[in-house]
């Protein structure tokens, strides 16, 4: 059974992995550019890998605990 928990968790996930694309997209772009802020652009990567993550934080709360 899904619970409204693991639906807000899962609405969460989704959200932080289109963050995620977005900005790989824009850092894929402006890496490209020779006359890129080099501070901004490690700024973005850092915030990719916060998200990245909080991605795999939040999935690993969806996985049941197995009593032993």
């Amino acid at each position: 059974m899904v619970t409204e928990e693991t639906k807000s968790i899962q609405r969460r996930i989704l959200e932080l992995q289109t963050e995620h694309r977005d900005l790989d997209e824009v850092v894929t772009t402006l890496s490209n550019r020779l006359d890129v802020d080099q501070l901004l652009l490690r700024r973005m990567k850092k915030r990719k890998l916060q998200l990245k993550d909080q991605i795999a934080r939040l999935k690993s709360q969806l996985i049941p605990d197995l009593d032993a």
